[in-house]
């Protein structure tokens, strides 16, 4: 087998130009993060119906479904959580590549994930911060697990047996905790065509 160093990724017969141009907007990756049962991937499939309506190339790439499919050998270890992490960026980044918008619904709990994404992704990344305090989400608890880690069930579970670090910098902080979905919606979609996100080719 090769060493990974000596393998090169072949040439695109199609630039990411042409793909953008086609789809009539630019690639880009928005990452929504949070507390567990702040609203990401709500938000995420809210956002996903309303661009797809609108004629937008987009793609969700939600926590959980990762977890149970590319990433489903992983753990929660700190180890894990960053190769987790490192895939989705991976992942992300060939989306972007081929035109698509990639909506991310990631906890990336620690400030070192969320650079990770930022770094593979480089201009092409936004941050959106989910903000629901952990009263909010804990009282929400749609899956139960809050109720779970509280017991002991679940171990290194974010916001209670594990820390969620809130961006210092977010592109935008929406208030999913007291905020409507349709609002927050509307703010992020109003958000993105200010950041030329949006914006026709």
């Amino acid at each position: 087998m090769p060493r990974c160093n000596d393998v090169l990724a072949p040439s695109a017969s199609i630039s990411r130009m042409q793909r953008e141009v086609r789809n009539g907007h630019r690639g880009a990756a928005i990452l929504l993060t949070g507390l567990p049962a702040a609203g990401k991937s709500t938000l995420a499939q809210a956002l996903h119906a309303t661009l797809f309506g609108c004629g937008w190339q987009t793609v969700v790439l939600d926590g959980d479904s990762l977890r149970i499919g590319l990433s489903r050998d992983l753990g929660f270890s700190d180890a894990d959580r960053q190769e987790n992490i490192r895939r989705a960026s991976e992942l992300a980044a060939l989306l972007v590549e081929n035109g698509q918008i990639v909506i991310l619904a990631m906890i990336a709990p620690l400030a070192e994930l969320r650079e990770v994404f930022a770094q593979r992704l480089g201009e092409d990344y936004r941050e959106v911060w989910c903000s629901a305090s952990l009263a909010v989400c804990e009282q929400r608890d749609p899956k139960g697990h809050y109720a779970r880690a509280r017991r002991g069930e679940l171990a290194g579970f974010t916001g209670v047996s594990a820390p969620y670090e809130p961006p210092l910098q977010a592109s935008l902080v929406l208030d999913t905790g007291t905020q409507t979905v349709e609002a927050c919606l509307d703010r992020l979609v109003t958000w993105l065509g200010e950041c030329s996100v949006l914006h026709k080719t």
